[in-house]
C-alpha cells in the first residue's frame, strides 16, 4: 500500500486525505497550525491519523508522495527535504484528476478568473449539463468525487495550486490576464510568476483548447517562450480579427457552427473587465456546445459571488461599493475605471510588490480622497501624497467607512478597492468585505433611526 503525507488540514486538505483513503492510500495529516474542531473530528471518524502545531519530519518523509496545500510554499524547509529526497510534492488537484473521468475547464489569471469561473458554471448547469464547479472557489474537488464524479469540471486555479500540478489535463483551459501579483512568492520575479500561470498548458493536447486575452503583453510574453499543443483561441476588447471580441456594444463570439452575438445590454456584471469575463465564459460554452438561446436564458439569472465590485448600499445621494476581492493593483484599476469622479477610495493592506505608478493617470479628477486602512500605508501615501488632495490612515474599518461619508457629497462612491492583500487586519478578503459591507448597513440605520 502506497502512504501519503498531506500538509495542511485546510478545505483542499480533507478532502485530499479523505480521498486518498477511499482509493486505498495510507494517510497521515500534518498541520504546523491548530486545525479546525470540524475538520478534525472527520478525521477521527474516517480513522485519519493526523498531528497539529509541528511537522514531524522522521514520518512525512517516510512516504510515497506529499499533497501540501497550496498556500504553503514550496520553500518551506519540510518541503525542500522531501523536494531533496525525489519525493513528488502535488496539489490537491492532481490527486483528484486522476479519480474523475470528467473533462476540465481550467480557468486562471491575476484578475477575473473567479467571475469567469462561476459564470461558465452557471451557464452550463443552467443548460442541463452535469458539471460541478471546484478548485480555488467553490469545495474541494476531491471532497466532492467522494460522492460522485461529473461529466464536466469548472475549476479555478490559482498559480499556488499549479505550482503543484504534474499530469493535471483541461479540456478547456483560459488564461484571463498576467499583471504584477504575488510576487513576495515568486522572488520579486514577474518571469517565474508567468511560468507558474503557463503551466496550466503544458499537459494538453492538440484536440484541447487554450484561450488567452489577445491583447494582454505578459500572456503574450509566455506565449512567445511556451510550447502549446492545444488550439489557440483569443479574446479582446479591441481587435476585431481576434475569435471572440467586442464590437461597439455586441459581444462577437466565432465558436461553433457559426457566429453568434449577445448585447453587452444582456449582461448582469457590469465594465470593460466583465465584459473581458463574459468573453471568456461564453466562448467556453460555445466550446462545451451551448446554443446562444441557451447562453442568453443562462446569463439573465447569473449573479457574481460577493465582494466584487458589490453594490452594499446608497447613503444620502452617495454609493457605497464593496470591490475587497480588489487586491492587486490591476483589478483595482478596474474598479476605479467605473466612475468618472467623486471617489472616496478606501484602499491598503499587505502589500505584494505592488506598482502603482500604472493607476496614476486614472487617479486626477477622479478620486477625491484616499483613505489607507492597513498597518503600513508608507506606499500608497508616497504614491498619492500630491496626486489626491486629502488622504487619511486608519486601521479601524468602521473609522474608514464614517471618513467616507464624512468626504462625500451627493453623486459620489466610497469604494473599497485595497490593491493590497487583507492579511494585517482581516482574516481574508471575505472578512474584510463583510466588515465593510457590515459597517455601511449599520450606519444606514442608524442615520434612518
Amino acid at each position: 500500500m502506497k502512504n501519503v503525507a498531506i500538509i495542511g488540514a485546510g478545505e483542499s486538505g480533507l478532502g485530499a486525505a479523505l480521498l486518498a483513503q477511499r482509493m486505498g492510500y495510507g494517510v497521515f495529516v500534518s498541520d504546523a497550525g491548530q486545525i479546525n474542531p470540524d475538520r478534525k473530528q472527520r478525521l477521527m471518524d474516517a480513522g485519519i491519523e493526523f498531528e497539529e502545531g509541528k511537522h514531524s519530519e522522521e514520518r512525512i518523509l517516510d512516504v510515497d508522495l506529499i499533497i501540501k496545500s497550496p498556500g504553503i510554499p514550496f520553500s518551506i524547509p519540510i518541503i525542500q527535504k522531501a523536494l531533496d529526497q525525489g519525493l513528488a510534492v502535488v496539489d490537491e488537484l492532481e490527486l483528484a484528476h486522476h479519480f474523475s473521468n470528467g473533462k476540465v475547464i481550467a480557468i486562471t489569471g491575476t484578475n477575473g478568473k473567479t467571475t469567469t469561473t462561476l459564470l461558465t458554471y452557471h451557464l452550463l448547469k443552467e443548460a442541463g449539463l452535469n458539471v460541478g464547479l471546484a478548485g480555488n472557489v467553490g469545495h474541494s474537488w476531491a471532497a466532492q468525487l467522494l460522492d460522485s464524479d461529473k461529466d464536466w469540471w469548472v475549476i479555478e486555479t490559482s498559480s499556488f495550486q499549479i505550482d503543484g500540478l504534474q499530469t493535471f489535463q483541461p479540456h478547456i483551459a483560459i488564461l484571463t490576464n498576467i499583471t504584477p501579483d504575488h510576487l513576495d512568492r515568486y522572488e520579486g520575479k514577474i518571469v517565474k510568476y508567468i511560468v507558474s500561470k503557463f503551466r496550466l498548458f503544458i499537459n494538453q493536447k492538440k484536440q484541447d483548447y487554450a484561450l488567452f486575452m489577445s491583447e494582454d503583453p505578459l500572456s503574450r510574453k509566455g506565449l512567445d517562450s511556451s510550447k502549446i499543443r492545444a488550439k489557440k483561441i483569443f479574446i479582446s476588447l479591441q481587435e476585431s480579427d481576434a475569435t471572440s471580441y467586442l464590437d461597439g456594444e455586441m459581444l462577437h463570439i466565432g465558436i461553433g457552427d457559426e457566429p453568434i452575438q449577445i448585447s453587452v445590454d444582456q449582461l448582469p456584471i457590469q465594465g470593460k473587465h466583465n465584459v473581458l469575463n463574459a468573453l471568456f465564459a461564453i466562448s467556453a460554452a460555445r466550446l462545451v456546445g451551448l446554443s446562444q438561446e441557451e447562453i442568453e436564458k443562462a446569463i439573465k439569472t447569473f449573479q457574481n459571488a460577493p465582494h466584487r465590485m458589490e453594490k452594499v448600499a446608497e447613503l444620502d445621494g452617495v454609493l457605497y461599493v464593496n470591490d475587497s476581492k480588489g487586491t492587486n493593483v490591476e483589478a483595482t484599476a478596474y474598479a476605479l475605471e467605473n466612475y468618472p469622479s467623486g471617489i472616496v477610495w478606501i484602499a491598503g493592506g499587505v502589500d505584494k510588490g505592488n506598482d502603482y505608478s500604472s493607476i496614476l493617470p486614472l487617479i486626477a479628477g477622479r478620486v477625491k480622497a484616499l483613505i489607507c486602512l492597513g498597518k503600513n500605508n508608507e506606499k500608497l501615501l508616497k504614491a498619492f501624497s500630491g496626486v489626491i488632495p486629502v488622504i487619511r490612515e486608519t486601521q479601524n474599518i468602521d473609522e474608514a467607512i464614517n471618513w467616507g461619508r464624512e468626504l462625500s457629497q451627493p453623486g459620489d462612491v466610497v469604494l473599497l478597492s485595497p490593491a493590497c492583500a487583507s492579511f494585517d487586519l482581516f482574516r481574508n478578503y471575505e472578512d474584510r468585505g463583510k466588515q465593510f459591507r457590515e459597517g455601511v448597513l449599520n450606519l444606514k440605520m442608524k442615520v434612518s433611526a
